[in-house]
């Protein structure tokens, strides 16, 4: 008894010993217990800013792992370069099928399965090709704007923006996926609960992402039966696929290549050498609507809010809508292509996706065999080191002396100071491993919210309180009632 406790201190001394250089929680620094339990409690990513505040840019946050805020680090830890491993965090946001990992784009651990998977696809995601779907966002559009007359505009009625922003959003992921909206704008509700099925993904792997041995006792154990760890997300995607294979030759020759599915279907035929990944298609059709539609509505619906929080900021956009419309520049559903000469609608979606990242854990990698070194501190092999977005986007070196605070004109500056600003957001990731819809996600909400504008007059409902966030991998807002009425 006497040995085996004395083997542990050992072990924790060493633990201890090898990172006793970094600041940090002495707490952290002998069990990843605390870090796990920061993403139990949904709010890791202000406990992250805040250890950031306390004990500078380098932190340590577990035996062997360290976060760190300095904006100039990006490059090293995530840059082309170097080319840094992913850790094994990953293993824990790869959804499951059947007892195997679907090798997903975003949390696949492999290099060689990642190009493989993202090489044929790279050029679906380009801003060239979405703007072939802009008539079918417009036509979702259309019919979020209807809805949204039936039931609240004009009627005096509340309604929770934010939900009703994830509908649209989900129908377009449908739209352009798979030719169809999903149906959540015309129930007005969840379908096929696929909404609450990604909160309920993410609620089930965020704290295990700090300790990813954990899952070989539930979702990786070969004797716990597969029936009771079902992903109705997978299901989801396989039911989508089914349906587009049972069609007839005719009707599938009328969708032509006109969504995602028919070109991702259409990748697969043509790979006669195998070389892509299996479950290539339903991979990808999991990315499209799991990664897409949540995240984009978060970053659309954090726009929103603030402006709606900040009047003056909204006046000055909506100010910007209205002179851009009476001289004919604006259409009734904004198109990707106006939306350039719109200044201060720029600077306000670079302002949401500076304060309110939609992944809000850091991006874990694992430090070469040489080290790195990252303002002054040298963090040694093997160690798991990782950036949080919500701290990097609150350097006030960086931002200003208000990271905290909602301001758009912090964003019209010169050039070079906005690039700088702008290269240091890692809401999509950075580097080789970078988000390869973030292109998607911009085409979105940059056409989304003066759109929403050019057509309601939108005011929060009293009494405005702050913006709650539940940070489980996704960082997922509480929603905000608000009341609207048809501008003339």
């Amino acid at each position: 008894m006497h040995l085996g406790n004395l083997l542990i201190a050992v072990i924790l001394f060493r633990s201890w010993l090898r990172l006793r250089h970094i600041p940090g929680p002495r707490t952290a620094s002998l069990t990843n217990l605390v870090r796990r339990s920061w993403v139990k409690t949904g709010d890791a990513h202000q406990i992250h800013t805040d250890l950031h505040r306390k004990y500078g840019t380098v932190v340590r946050s577990g035996p062997n792992a360290v976060i760190v805020s300095q904006p100039k680090a990006i490059d090293t830890i995530y840059g082309f370069k170097n080319r840094l491993e992913k850790s094994e965090f990953y293993d824990s946001i790869m959804p499951r099928s059947k007892g195997g990992k679907l090798p997903d784009i975003f949390a696949t651990r492999d290099e060689d399965v990642h190009r493989r998977m993202r090489r044929p696809v790279a050029r679906l995601f380009s801003v060239t090709n979405l703007t072939t779907f802009e008539p079918a966002m417009a036509s979702t559009m259309e019919h979020f704007f209807s809805r949204l007359d039936e039931r609240f505009a004009n009627k005096d009625a509340e309604f929770d923006l934010f939900k009703w922003i994830q509908f649209f959003m989900f129908d377009v992921l449908g739209q352009v996926t798979f030719s169809r909206e999903l149906g959540c704008l015309e129930n007005g509700d969840d379908v096929d609960s696929i909404v609450a099925n990604i909160w309920a993904y993410f609620r089930m792997v965020a704290a295990n992402t700090q300790m990813p041995w954990l899952d070989y006792l539930w979702r990786d154990n070969p004797l716990v039966p597969g029936s009771t760890k079902r992903n109705p997300l997978v299901e989801f995607g396989f039911a989508r696929i089914t349906e587009r294979m049972s069609l007839s030759e005719n009707e599938k020759e009328n969708l032509g290549q006109t969504d995602f599915l028919a070109c991702f279907l259409q990748e697969q035929a043509k790979d006669k050498d195998n070389t892509l990944p299996p479950l290539f298609v339903p991979t990808w059709v999991n990315s499209n609507i799991v990664a897409g539609a949540d995240t984009t509505s978060i970053l659309a619906s954090a726009c929103m809010y603030h402006l709606l929080k900040n009047p003056s900021s909204l006046a000055k956009l909506k100010a910007e809508i209205d002179v851009a419309t009476a001289k004919g520049r604006l259409s009734r559903y904004v198109t990707w292509k106006e939306t350039k000469e719109l200044s201060y609608l720029d600077a306000c979606i670079k302002e949401a996706t500076r304060m309110h990242p939609p992944f809000a854990l850091p991006f874990e990698r694992v430090v070469p065999k040489d080290g790195l070194v990252v303002d002054g501190y040298f963090i040694p092999p093997g160690t798991r080191v990782g950036m949080n977005p919500w701290a990097v986007h609150r350097e006030k070196w960086l931002f200003g002396a208000d990271p905290d605070a909602w301001r758009p004109e912090r964003w019209l500056c010169g050039e070079a100071k906005q690039q700088e600003m702008y290269k240091s957001l890692l809401t999509f990731g950075a580097g080789h491993r970078s988000c390869l819809g973030k292109h998607l996600a911009y085409f979105e909400t940059y056409k989304l919210v003066p759109s929403l504008l050019r057509q309601y007059n939108i005011e929060l409902v009293s009494p405005v309180g702050d913006w709650t966030v539940e940070n489980k991998w996704l960082a997922k807002p509480s929603g905000f009632q608000v009341k609207i009425s048809s501008r003339k």
